[in-house]
């Protein structure tokens, strides 16, 4: 069969590496062939989440644990990049928590490298993205936080330099919650696109309570901002052009974000999700300057004409039609969201028609994949699901502050199917999950799937799908500065 595969998806708070695995082949689909094995203890990782709760409930700390799966040391093997929360007001902590990189040493052993590496920053970590800024070959790594965002430059041996304050994308003290590197002018270098959340400060914090128990303030109780565009100049340094490129002309509430060339003219897109507001899609015009589209192109509401409380994303062509299409997570009594690309620059909600929402509703949705797990040629969906507040089942009887996560495997005719019951024991444990980011962590030409899990430690999956399909990888290299080919299309 013929194989086209579009990659110009560049992934916020999940970047994954510039080595790809293609899937071939139409097979029987039986329901829970993919099987995903629980080996978090066998991997030596250590890693401890913490979001700096104090008991106050500050909107920012159910919003931590996101992580990044990259090569850091261009040894063939994928490593993965964990981000932690910090003491907030009213917290008094002995040892200040850290972001951790741990290193794949192969058969499933990692090793915490952080403090060799030089990249354990303590600040309050919401999002990550990883990029090739400067065109040396080495993935650099872009740290959004709730204040002062970090960029770390990989020096090539195995160690990293914060040069944040030298390539001006510091972000002042917004709070952010994803961001991504793509090439927003053709020019041949990543640009960075920072997403950002609310006007969030100590002394506007807002106390809520639901039914007499205290729960957390919503992003409506402070005012949207604008996300920030930083134009690579080539030279180590960024530029500010939100407002020249019509970025700052929209205030929004930024949680996810994934650049892509939706309507396939050759220029890279980016769509938002906001929470609790209508998404942005912004229409790259070839020049690097964007038009919002998000109402006309059928992505700014769901099926019914509502906001969502957007959460994750994740793009790809799920029915294999050439056309892109995006996946968003969104909150408990809501269904995710499954935009099907129709062309011509516009999208529609395919969530009920697909069964993409099967097992959803009752939870609150927050990393994803649009990836192939059984390597049969489509993408399933993993959503990793867990309620923020931690008190939930005293006044809500219907959901679970843990839960289970989702697997939808798609059945290769347009629709899913939910397999999480019999995909294997990692489908099982229950925990409040929060980030997943999907890499071949062993190089057998699966994907596997790493979680992080809010207050936790996190959970690594190893796809032990057995079939006959095929697989083939390849490692993109792009002839400029964009030396990871990230907005590249397969065919």
């Amino acid at each position: 069969m013929g194989l086209k595969r579009v990659l110009a998806c560049g992934i916020a708070a999940v970047l994954l590496a510039a080595t790809l695995v293609f899937q071939f082949a139409r097979q029987e689909r039986p329901a829970g062939a993919i099987r995903l094995q629980d080996v978090t203890r066998k991997t030596g990782i250590a890693f401890q989440h913490t979001d700096g709760s104090s008991g106050r409930r500050y909107i920012i700390e159910a919003m931590s644990a996101g992580l990044a799966l990259f090569d850091y040391n261009s040894d063939g093997l994928v490593d993965i990049y964990f981000l932690n929360g910090a003491p907030l007001l009213g917290t008094q902590v002995d040892v200040a928590p850290r972001d951790a990189l741990y290193r794949n040493e192969g058969g499933w052993k990692f090793t915490d490298v952080t403090e060799e590496a030089g990249v354990g920053d303590t600040g309050f970590g919401l999002g990550v993205t990883v990029g090739d800024y400067d065109g040396d070959g080495d993935p650099d790594l872009y740290l959004n936080n709730s204040g002062p965002n970090v960029l770390y430059r990989n020096n090539g041996d195995g160690t990293f330099t914060d040069v944040t304050a030298q390539a001006g994308v510091g972000n002042g003290s917004l709070v952010g919650a994803g961001a991504c590197f793509f090439d927003m002018d053709a020019d041949g270098d990543l640009d960075l696109y920072v997403g950002n959340y609310i006007d969030f400060r100590y002394d506007l914090h807002v106390q809520r309570t639901f039914n007499g128990f205290p729960v957390y303030s919503q992003p409506r109780d402070y005012l949207p901002v604008p996300d920030t565009l930083y134009r690579n100049d080539g030279d180590g340094t960024f530029t500010d052009v939100s407002r020249e490129s019509g970025v700052a002309s929209q205030a929004g509430t930024s949680m996810g974000m994934v650049s892509a060339d939706y309507d396939r003219d050759g220029d890279t897109d980016v769509f938002v999700l906001n929470d609790v507001g209508r998404n942005f899609l912004f229409q790259n015009d070839g020049a690097g300057r964007f038009q919002e589209v998000g109402t006309v192109a059928g992505a700014a509401y769901n099926l019914y004409g509502y906001e969502n409380a957007s959460m994750g994303v994740d793009c790809g062509d799920y029915d294999n039609d050439g056309w892109l299409d995006f996946f968003m997570t969104s909150y408990a009594g809501e269904l995710p969201v499954l935009y099907r690309n129709m062309g011509g620059g516009l999208l529609e909600d395919v969530t009920l028609l697909t069964g993409a929402g099967s097992g959803s509703y009752s939870y609150v949705n927050w990393g994803t994949g649009l990836v192939d797990l059984d390597n049969d040629g489509d993408r399933d969906i993993f959503i990793a699901q867990g309620h923020l507040e931690d008190n939930v089942e005293l006044w809500n009887d219907s959901t679970e502050y843990r839960v289970r996560n989702t697997l939808l495997m798609n059945t290769g005719d347009g629709k899913f199917v939910n397999v999480s019951d019999s995909s294997g024991d990692g489908m099982l444990p229950k925990f409040s999950s929060r980030g997943a980011a999907f890499d071949d962590l062993d190089n057998d030409g699966d994907v596997d799937v790493v979680i992080q899990n809010s207050r936790e430690r996190p959970t690594i999956l190893r796809n032990e799908t057995r079939n006959s399909n095929h697989w083939i990888q390849i490692r993109l290299r792009g002839a400029g500065g964009n030396q990871d080919g990230i907005g590249a299309q397969v065919t």
